[in-house]
C-alpha cells in the first residue's frame, strides 16, 4: 500500500515524556510510523493511503494536545511570527517580582515582623495560582487522559506546599501573630503544624517558569540556522518579456524564464547564464570565501551573491526543486530525526514519572514510620517531586542536533538524519573516489618541454592555436594555456589522432606520436624521454610539430585541488586512514596519491566494481566512508558505512549519501565529520549530566537533605545547561577558517 509523509506540529508539549505518549499514540495505528520531537515541537509521521492527516490530528487531541498541519504557502503574504516566549516572559517577570520578598521573608528571620506571614500568602498566592498555572492546566489534562508528565510532579509539588502552608495558617498555629521560623536546607524533627512552605511553592514556580523561559528562547535560536537559510533566497526578480524587464515576486518565476542579475544582487533561483560574465559568491550557501568565476554556459544557484558583472540566467529549477530549498529540506529532515542514544532517554522518560509519584509517597511514608514529624515527611516528598523533572532528558538529544545541524547548513554541511552522526564515531577508512574529488576534475597543462633552440611560449601558441578550435577536454587545457591566439587555416580534427592547421606560415601537427609518424616527423631524444616521463606519471603527453620537425611535448593532466593535501591530512588527524580509488591507469593514480599523501591506492575499478571494492573493504573489519561527486559514486556511497557526496555532483550521488558537502573542497569533508563527532560528544555530554543529576539528587532529596526550593532550582538550572551546553556548537570553526 502507498504511504504519505505529513510533518505535524504540535503544542502543549512541556516534556520528553508528552513527546513519548503523542509517539506512542499515533505508532498504535496500523501501518504508522511517527517520531516527535520535542524540540522542534513537530512529528513527523508516515501513513497509510486509508488514513487521512486529519485522523492523525484527532489521535493527537484525543491525547490532550493541539496539532496542526502544514499550512499551503500563500503567496505574497506577510508573515508575522507570534513570539512564543512572550507569555511566559509576563508569568515569569511577575512571579520574579512577588515571590522575592517571600523567599526573603521566610530565609531571614530579621524580617519576621509580626503579620509577614499574612504579607508571604498575599503575595505567593497569585505566583501559585497564575504563574503556575500552565502546569496545572497540562496536569489537569494529562490526568483525564489517564497520563503523569514533568507537569504533574511540578503541579503536585507546587500545589502541596501551597495547600500544606494554606491547612498550618488556618488550621494550624503558624497564623499566629508575632510566629517566626528560620530557614534550613536540611530536615529538622517537628509537627509541620506550624511551618508554611509558601517560599518553596512560590520559588519553585519562579525557577521552573525561568528554566522554561530560557529553554524557549535557546530553542529559538537553537532553529536560527535553518530559519535564516530559509530566508536566504532573494524576494524579487527582474524578469525579461519580450525584450524589457519587469520586476516580479520570486514565487512567480518558472523554469525556462530569462532574468537579470545586476551586480550586488542575489541569484533568484538555480539557473544558467546566457549573458555576460562575473563572480559569484556562494559564501552564504556553501562557507567558500572566495567569489567563483562564471561566464556563459555555467550554471548558477539562487540565493548566492553575483560580485562582478550583469548577467543575464535561464531559470532551470525553481520553488520546492531549487538547491536552496533541497538544503532547507535536509536539514529540517535531520532535526526531525532521532539518535539512537535518545530513544533510549524517552524510554526513561516514558516510565520515570510515575515511578517518582511512586518515589515520593514511599519517601512521606518512610518519614511518617520512623516517627519524624509530618513536616519533615512533607518536606522530603516534595523535593523528590520537584527535583526529579526528566527535562533536561527530553532536551538532551533535540538542542544538540538543532544547532548542530543548523550549524552544519551554515558551512555547507548537510546532515541526513542523526543516525548518521553515530557512524562517524565508528568510521575508520575512508575511500576517496579521485577525479572531481581529490582532483578538479578538469585538465590542465601541468609542463611545456622544447626541443633545442625551441621557444617555450611560440610552441605553446601554435598549439593553442589549433586546439582552440578543437571541443576536447585536452584541447581545452591547452587553448586555455596559450590565451591570445592567432587564426587558423585549412583545420582538421583527425578523430582519435589530434589535430592539423595551417598557422601563420606553419603547417602545424598537434597529437600522438602516430599522427607525427604518419608525417615522417621523429622525437628526438630529449622530447622522447619527456613523453614517456610524462606518460609513466600516468599523464597525457601531447606533442607539437611544424615545418616538418617536433618541437615540443605539452604534458596534460587532471590537476590536484590545493586543497585536498590540507584535507588528507586533516583525515589522518581524526584517525581515518585514507585510500585513493579510481578507474584511471595505476601510474595516474600513484602520481596523485603521492601529490596528497595517500598510501593506499585502488586503481582501473570499473564504475560498477566500486561497490566491490567498498564491500571488501568491509568485509576486512573496516568501518568505511566513501566520498565521491558522480553517478557512478551512487550506488558505493550507498553501500559504505557513512556517505559523503560533494554538492558539485549529481543529484543522483547526493540522495545515495548520508552527508552532502555543498562546496567542492575536500575540507568541507574533514569538517563533516568533526562537526559530526563533536554534535554526539554533546549529545552524549547532555545525555550523561540529565541523568547523572538525576541519579545523584533523588537520593539526597529522598532522605530529607535538599530543601524543595532549592531542587526546584536545581531542576530548572538542569535544563538550562543542557541548552546552553548544545548551543556552544555554534561556534564551531571550519579547518578552512
Amino acid at each position: 500500500m502507498a504511504t504519505e509523509t505529513i510533518e505535524i506540529s504540535i503544542g502543549g508539549m512541556t516534556c520528553a515524556s508528552c513527546a513519548a505518549r503523542i509517539e506512542r499514540k499515533l505508532n498504535k495505528l496500523e501501518g504508522v510510523e511517527a517520531s516527535v520531537n520535542y524540540a522542534t515541537e513537530k512529528a513527523r509521521v508516515t501513513f497509510p493511503g486509508d488514513l487521512s492527516p486529519a485522523d492523525l490530528v484527532k489521535v493527537v487531541e484525543d491525547t490532550g494536545y493541539t496539532a496542526e498541519l502544514p499550512a499551503p504557502p500563500v503567496e505574497h503574504a506577510v508573515q508575522v511570527e507570534e513570539d512564543p516566549t512572550r507569555s511566559l516572559r509576563q508569568r515569569l517577570i511577575t512571579s520574579v517580582v512577588l515571590s522575592v520578598p517571600v523567599i526573603a521573608l521566610a530565609m531571614v528571620p530579621a524580617l519576621q515582623f509580626t503579620y509577614w506571614q499574612w504579607l508571604s500568602l498575599a503575595l505567593a498566592g497569585p505566583v501559585v495560582v497564575w504563574g503556575a498555572w500552565p502546569f496545572h492546566k497540562a496536569a489537569w489534562t494529562n490526568l483525564r487522559h489517564g497520563a503523569a508528565t514533568m507537569d504533574t510532579l511540578i503541579s503536585v509539588g507546587v500545589g502541596a506546599a501551597f495547600l500544606w502552608s494554606l491547612y498550618a495558617l488556618f488550621l494550624g498555629t503558624a497564623g499566629t501573630p508575632g510566629m517566626t521560623h528560620g530557614f534550613s536546607l536540611t530536615i529538622e524533627r517537628m509537627s509541620g503544624a506550624g511551618n508554611i512552605y509558601l517560599e518553596v511553592a512560590a520559588g519553585v514556580t519562579t525557577f521552573i517558569l525561568a528554566g522554561r523561559y530560557f529553554e524557549a528562547r535557546s530553542k529559538r535560536r537553537a532553529g536560527a540556522a535553518l530559519k535564516a537559510l530559509l530566508e536566504l533566497g532573494a524576494k524579487d526578480v527582474a524578469v525579461l518579456r519580450d525584450g524589457r524587464e519587469f520586476r516580479i515576486s520570486t514565487s512567480d518565476l518558472r523554469v525556462g524564464d530569462r532574468f537579470v542579475v545586476r551586480p550586488g544582487e542575489k541569484i533568484a533561483t538555480d539557473g544558467v547564464i546566457e549573458e555576460g560574465s562575473s563572480a559569484v559568491d556562494a559564501g552564504m550557501l556553501t562557507g567558500e570565501s572566495v567569489p567563483v568565476e562564471v561566464g556563459v554556459g555555467d550554471a548558477v544557484v539562487g540565493a548566492t551573491v553575483n560580485a562582478g558583472g550583469r548577467l543575464v540566467v535561464r531559470a532551470t529549477r525553481v520553488g520546492a526543486d531549487t538547491q536552496l530549498a533541497q538544503m532547507a529540506k535536509l536539514v529540517e529532515e535531520a532535526q526531525s530525526g532521532k539518535a539512537e542514544v535518545q530513544r533510549l532517554a524517552d524510554r526513561v522518560s516514558a516510565v520515570f514519572v510515575p515511578i517518582v509519584i511512586a518515589l515520593a509517597v514511599g519517601t512521606l511514608g518512610f518519614w511518617l514510620g520512623t516517627g519524624n514529624g509530618v513536616g519533615a515527611a512533607f518536606t522530603a516528598a516534595v523535593a523528590v517531586l520537584i527535583i526529579a523533572c526528566p527535562c533536561a532528558l527530553g532536551l538532551a538529544t533535540p538542542t544538540a542536533l538543532l544547532v548542530g545541524t543548523g550549524r552544519g547548513a551554515q558551512l555547507g554541511i548537510l546532515i541526513k538524519g542523526p543516525e548518521v552522526l553515530e557512524s562517524t564515531r565508528r568510521v575508520d577508512t575512508v575511500v576517496l573516489d579521485k577525479t572531481g574529488t581529490v582532483t578538479t576534475g578538469q585538465m590542465s597543462l601541468i609542463s611545456v618541454h622544447t626541443a633545442e633552440g625551441e621557444n617555450e611560449q611560440e610552441v605553446l601558441r601554435l598549439a593553442g592555436a589549433l586546439e582552440h578550435a578543437s571541443e576536447h577536454p585536452i584541447a581545452k587545457a591547452i587553448a586555455k594555456a596559450a590565451g591570445d591566439v592567432p587564426a587558423v587555416e585549412e583545420f582538421q580534427n583527425l578523430e582519435g589522432l589530434g589535430v592539423q592547421g595551417v598557422v601563420g606560415e606553419h603547417a602545424v601537427l598537434v597529437g600522438r606520436e602516430r599522427l607525427l609518424a604518419e608525417w615522417s616527423v621523429r622525437l628526438d631524444s630529449g622530447l622522447a624521454e619527456a613523453k614517456k616521463a610524462a606518460e609513466d606519471q600516468g599523464r597525457t603527453a601531447v606533442i607539437v610539430a611544424w615545418d616538418g620537425k617536433a618541437r615540443g611535448v605539452l604534458v596534460v593532466a587532471d590537476t590536484v585541488k590545493p586543497t585536498s593535501v590540507e584535507a588528507i591530512q586533516g583525515l589522518r588527524a581524526l584517525g581515518l586512514r585514507p585510500v585513493l580509488l579510481t578507474g584511471d591507469n595505476e601510474a595516474a593514480a600513484r602520481t596523485v596519491a603521492r601529490e596528497v599523501g595517500i598510501d593506499e591506492v585502488i586503481a582501473e575499478v570499473l564504475p560498477a566494481d566500486k561497490v566491490d571494492v567498498v564491500k571488501r573493504l568491509q568485509d576486512e573489519g573496516r568501518v568505511v566512508a566513501m566520498v565521491g561527486d558522480g553517478v557512478n559514486d551512487a550506488a558505493a556511497l550507498a553501500q559504505a558505512d557513512l556517505g559523503l557526496a560533494m554538492g558539485t555532483g549529481t543529484d543522483v550521488a547526493i540522495e545515495a549519501s548520508d552527508l552532502t558537502l555543498v562546496r567542492g573542497d575536500l575540507r568541507a569533508a574533514v569538517d563533516a565529520i568533526r562537526l559530526s563527532r563533536r554534535t554526539l560528544a554533546t549529545i552524549k555530554g547532555n545525555l550523561f549530566w540529565a541523568f547523572a543529576y538525576n541519579v545523584a539528587a533523588l537520593p539526597l532529596a529522598a532522605l530529607g537533605l535538599l530543601n524543595p526550593m532549592i531542587a526546584g532550582a536545581a531542576m530548572a538550572f538542569s535544563s538550562v545547561f543542557v541548552v546552553s551546553n548544545s548551543l556552544r556548537l555554534r561556534g564551531f570553526r571550519s579547518v578552512s577558517g
